[in-house]
């Protein structure tokens, strides 16, 4: 075999995780030109907001409630406002009721008691500025997003749907000292009821909804519970220089057994039917999330409806009969916030998934427990990523080692492979057979040195989503000039760092006997930096504590691979 072979192998190694480094990249900068712009009518003259003349009618849909769920039960055909039964639209704003939480600031609007506007005021969009991130609002018809909730039931009734009018005893209400605050809605026609309480609860995004129903009629009253997210999506331009443009926007779900993004584009997704146990619909965007959660164990349907931009993902529930006289109950829990992965998995089953960290979940999740740990005893995150290398450093110690011992014995042939190659010059392939005698001989593998590096792809791939996709993270400092994790380094100190890091550590290793792969090696430090320079600096910290642990653990190899050496001489 020639000796060229290994090397070849090593250069592919590498290159193949350069090329891993750069899939992002090209998926960044892949030109997928500008979305197409839908032309919208002018708004009528004295029209409250955009929002008032949305794209498309999917905002007035009531899921059909004739039938128990199925497909039929959940057709995503948007129903007009004014034949909806339980209300019509109206074109002046209703009234707003202003709820205050030690995390959430929003309004519930009257008109279906609807959350129309939701601010998360720990969340700043840009660091060190006040205003908050917003997800669900009416500001414009191009970020239209609302979540919707009722009950309905068979047609020609009337009921509480998201598109009635509600009254409330009050306009606001804030939570103070306590640690929970209901915010009760009132509706009321042919002798029935119905009482909507949002329920919120201190430190928590997850809100509990539920409708208490006292049937004063003379006959059955028939309804079942819905709620569903409208939201104007438009698709996000990607760009290789912001990061926040690579992470998943759009619907997805819990089906009980499986995790599922939706495509709005895709035939099948776009007229998604399904019936569900245990299972959960939310509307994904980087680090923030707005999901429905049913009660466990009962029967829902799931629907996703799609016109343009515009998509509507609901959950509804099954009916159940309030005789006369008699009174009922219907719960679902919402998630509106960030994606906190300890209130996400006490809120439901896998709704920790919404924190997307992709096919790798597997290893980014026990990564994300172990940052999360020793952050609890740090405090600093930026701390916790240096200690979690060290320990992963720790746990595929005996695989470098013996890597390192390796390429240690390689760098001591290094004079005897020159004269190899001086002597067979003119013949590769006696030059390839003296060099495998000589490996044998000095029972040393060159393929050895390649394995950790192929480990810690997959490893490395990880730790990216944990940085990018972690919440938790998010604008968090580390020291000095880094003072968000998420972020590029703003003066790029830390690539330049890596870039002499991965330099020393290329000086440490033998040098690879074809002078074409030397120099790939060589200026492989300077191109995997300026790839990096854009990466979060929470990645690029981890990678130059790993080189730096590895400098150190090759450099004592080294020696005592060289001492033992000189001792046997």
């Amino acid at each position: 075999m020639n000796t060229n072979v290994f090397g070849n192998v090593r250069f592919y190694l590498w290159a193949a995780l350069a090329l891993v480094l750069f899939y992002d990249y090209e998926a960044w900068m892949k030109d997928y030109g500008p979305a197409p712009q839908v032309a919208s009518a002018p708004a009528p003259a004295g029209a409250a907001s955009p929002a008032a003349a949305p794209a498309s009618n999917l905002g007035n849909h009531i899921p059909a409630a004739s039938a128990a769920p199925g497909p039929a039960a959940a057709a995503s055909a948007p129903a007009a406002a004014a034949a909806a039964p339980g209300g019509a639209s109206v074109s002046a704003p209703a009234p707003l009721v202003h709820v205050r939480t030690d995390v959430l600031d929003l309004d519930i609007s009257t008109h279906g008691g609807t959350l129309v506007r939701v601010d998360l005021p720990a969340y700043p969009k840009v660091k060190g500025e006040s205003a908050p991130v917003r997800l669900e609002n009416e500001d414009s018809a191009e970020t239209l997003y609302e979540l919707q909730s009722g009950l309905t039931g068979p047609d020609g009734g009337a009921y509480p749907t998201h598109l009635a009018t509600f009254s409330s005893a009050r306009d606001s209400y804030q939570l103070d000292g306590g640690r929970e605050l209901s915010v009760p809605l009132t509706w009321s026609e042919g002798g029935v009821t119905v009482t909507k309480t949002y329920t919120f609860r201190r430190g928590e995004y997850a809100i509990g909804v539920r409708y208490e129903v006292h049937n004063g009629g003379a006959a059955a009253w028939e309804a079942r519970p819905y709620a569903q997210i409208l939201r104007n999506d438009p698709p996000t331009k990607r760009s290789y220089f912001n990061v926040e443009s690579y992470a998943f926007h759009g619907p997805a779900l819990w089906d009980g057994g499986k995790y599922r993004k939706l495509d709005t584009g895709s035939a099948d997704d776009s007229h998604l039917s399904i019936d569900v146990k245990d299972g959960w619909v939310a509307a994904l965007q980087h680090h923030f999330v707005s999901a429905i959660v049913p009660p466990r164990a009962a029967p829902w349907h799931f629907g996703l409806g799609a016109e343009g931009q515009q998509y509507l993902l609901s959950a509804t529930g099954p009916v159940q009969s309030v005789a006369p006289g008699a009174d009922a109950a219907f719960e679902t829990t919402l998630f509106v916030g960030p994606k906190l992965q300890a209130q996400l998995d006490a809120t439901a089953p896998e709704l920790g998934r919404v924190a997307d960290y992709g096919r790798l979940w597997f290893l980014a999740r026990p990564l994300f427990l172990a940052l999360s740990f020793v952050h609890k005893l740090t405090g600093n995150w930026g701390v916790a990523i240096i200690l979690v290398t060290f320990l992963l450093k720790l746990v595929f110690y005996p695989l470098s080692e013996a890597s390192g011992r390796s390429m240690a014995k390689m760098k001591t042939l290094q004079p005897r492979i020159k004269n190899l190659q001086d002597t067979y010059a003119e013949d590769r392939e006696k030059l390839g057979r003296a060099m495998m005698e000589l490996y044998k001989r000095e029972k040393i593998n060159p393929l050895a040195s390649c394995l950790p590096i192929v480990i810690q792809i997959p490893v490395f791939l990880a730790f990216y989503w944990v940085l990018l996709e972690s919440v938790e993270m998010r604008q968090a400092p580390f020291a000095f000039w880094i003072h968000d994790l998420s972020a590029r380094d703003p003066w790029f100190i830390l690539p330049l760092i890596m870039a002499v890091a991965m330099f020393v550590q290329y000086k440490l290793n033998p040098t690879p006997p074809d002078p074409v792969q030397a120099k790939v090696f060589m200026i492989m430090p300077l191109v995997m930096s300026a790839t990096f320079a854009f990466f979060p600096a929470g990645l690029v910290l981890y990678w130059v504590t790993n080189t730096v642990l590895s400098i150190a653990q090759q450099w004592n190899i080294n020696r005592r691979i060289g001492a033992l050496v000189a001792k046997r001489s």
